[in-house]
């Protein structure tokens, strides 16, 4: 007759702090600790580039600048916190480079293509937008090829950082601690919320962000991988702002259509731009029927 093996009574100490499944802090906490850690990196990061961050008076350059500061501040503390106290690898996050890797990021930059064409051709059915003139027209050449290929990159560093912070790092610490529903949830109303700092922003936009939040999660919950979400990240800001005229989040940067949107602010989103109005959900719905299409065509990756 063998004994019954008696699992040893976890201290007070151990059940709030540590995860029941494995000697690592639970989730909550280790999130709490990304976000301190990226809020002294952020500091120390300020601090140091100060003196040369005071060179760029304002404009795309500054706009540049901040981007690859975020992102290096980004990355370095999810970097840590990945390593130290998820004690996993950075690339467990779903950054496993592989073949797979470019079609990805494609398909996700082709998807949105649809999506934003789709919102313009809405409105401009309904009679909410004006075509204006194109940027050729009224600028000269290099200032039109140089500003899209600048705001093309700056939108590369958003979607790597927005993406790794928010479906990576967010979704899947969250997930860990509860399950894969909720940490969608979670951090696509987290996401929400942390645009309310942009211009023009409300409880409506913040609505529309959480939505867009979900889509994005969707995306890696299909493929397993941030690829495809940074893909979908990178083209829905590039075409909706630079391609097609739209503001991005509140913001009003360079665009190739220049159109004035005079529609109802609560179906075109006003000066905030599409995802504040009841014109993104269709737009949504198409890019997840898109996603929903890729995904079964795709290629099985580890």
């Amino acid at each position: 007759m063998t004994e019954m093996q008696v699992t040893p009574k976890r201290s007070l100490v151990s059940r709030v702090f540590m995860s029941p499944d494995e000697p690592r802090l639970r989730a909550g906490w280790r999130l709490l600790l990304q976000t301190f850690l990226m809020l002294v990196i952020g500091v120390i990061v300020g601090l140091i580039l100060a003196p040369f961050l005071g060179r760029f008076p304002g404009g795309n350059l500054a706009f540049l600048a901040a981007q690859i500061v975020q992102l290096v501040v980004i990355t370095s503390s999810i970097y840590i916190a990945r390593r130290l106290l998820d004690k996993r690898s950075f690339t467990s996050l779903g950054l496993a480079l592989n073949a797979q890797t470019f079609f990805d990021i494609l398909a996700g930059i082709l998807i949105t293509f649809f999506i934003m064409g789709f919102i313009y051709l809405l409105e401009s059915v309904l009679g909410w937008l004006t075509f204006e003139a194109f940027a050729w027209q009224i600028d000269p050449i290099n200032t039109v090829v140089t500003s899209t290929l600048l705001f093309f990159s700056i939108f590369i560093l958003v979607a790597w950082s927005e993406e790794l912070l928010s479906r990576g790092y967010h979704l899947q610490t969250i997930a860990s601690g509860t399950n894969l529903f909720w940490g969608v949830i979670i951090s696509s109303a987290i996401f929400g919320i942390l645009h309310l700092g942009n211009p023009n922003a409300t409880w409506y936009s913040a609505a529309g962000i959480f939505l867009a939040g979900l889509f994005l999660a969707y995306a890696y919950a299909r493929t397993g991988q941030l690829w495809l979400s940074m893909g979908l990240h990178l083209g829905w800001n590039f075409f909706e702002g630079v391609v097609f005229g739209f503001p991005v989040s509140g913001l009003d940067i360079y665009r190739l259509l220049r159109i004035q949107v005079h529609g109802p602010e609560l179906w075109t989103g006003g000066a905030f731009g599409p995802e504040a109005g009841l014109i993104v959900v269709p737009g949504l719905l198409l890019g997840t029927a898109l996603i929903h299409i890729y995904a079964r065509t795709r290629k099985k990756t580890e």
